[in-house]
């Protein structure tokens, strides 16, 4: 569902400076989260050689 699943665009889309994909990826989660007024959040990003990581944000 493109309402809900990567709203603002991948990282080409919106950009970041080299060494912060997590920083902002994780930033605009919580701004959107914040904007929409929703509970709960995935964030995940590739690292590099097939790893990935993925974080799980709940509003309080």
């Amino acid at each position: 569902d493109p309402s809900i699943v990567n709203v603002n665009g991948g990282a080409i889309a919106i950009g970041h400076p080299i060494g912060a994909s997590g920083a902002r990826v994780f930033n605009t989660l919580v701004f959107e989260m914040r904007r929409r007024g929703a509970k709960k959040g995935l964030a995940t990003l590739c690292i590099g050689g097939g790893m990935g990581v993925a974080m799980c944000v709940e509003a309080l």
